[in-house]
């Protein structure tokens, strides 16, 4: 086992609390389609990044907020295949509503769609892509979500499925428990952890701190 004490904890949303994969690929399939680009470039570039950087990357010539602004309705309208990743009610169902927060790369309307979809709560601390100016990689949503949640950022302990969510968390200060899944388990290497599923991850609560351990992970 590897234990972790941290006082709050920050949960990437897709790939870690919901599988999404298959919504966020369709529309991103969609988008290559409609500009005539590489669909798995296209869905590569994505994964991990807010959707205005990544318009921002693929087609800069063009409307990119407006561009982005499909992107994202399109991803709201598609709820099929929304599933929580196993382990994830229960794992929150632990934590105090104080102590834990969301920071994704989605929008809020995006995000608390699929929340919503899933049967997930929608937490107290949120900080979404509407809320910084620079996406993961770039420290600034871990960074807000401290202060979202109160907690010096070395104080806090992140779940992440993507290379730019982990080098986030990092560039924060924090450490870092990547989901392969998203992306491979050599793909998340610079992890302080990995862990195959959440049903894995048991948390101790007690007054002054969050004691989590994670198994070894057996690739």
């Amino acid at each position: 086992m590897q234990t972790f004490h941290c006082s709050a904890i920050l949960f990437d949303l897709d790939g870690v609390l919901v599988n999404s994969i298959a919504s966020v690929e369709r529309q991103w399939r969609k988008f290559a389609a409609r500009h005539g680009l590489d669909p798995e470039y296209v869905i590569h570039t994505a994964h991990g990044h807010r959707s205005i950087e990544t318009v921002r990357l693929l087609v800069p010539h063009l409307d990119v907020e407006a561009e982005s602004a499909i992107v994202e309705q399109n991803e709201i309208n598609d709820t099929e295949g929304l599933i929580a990743i196993e382990g994830a009610a229960e794992l929150l169902s632990v934590l105090p509503p104080e102590r834990w927060a969301i920071v994704t790369s989605g929008t809020r309307p995006l995000a608390t769609r699929r929340l919503q979809s899933t049967g997930l709560p929608v937490p107290e601390k949120f900080v979404t892509a509407s809320e910084v100016q620079n996406g993961k990689p770039n420290p600034e949503p871990y960074l807000k979500g401290a202060k979202a949640v109160g907690f010096p950022p070395t104080e806090c302990l992140v779940f992440e499925d993507a290379q730019s969510g982990v080098r986030a968390a990092h560039a924060a200060g924090m450490k870092a428990i990547g989901v392969p899944g998203t992306f491979s388990a050599q793909e998340l290497k610079e992890a302080d952890a990995l862990v195959k599923s959440l049903a894995h991850v048991s948390v101790e609560v007690t007054r002054d701190a969050l004691i989590v351990r994670v198994p070894e992970y057996q690739g």
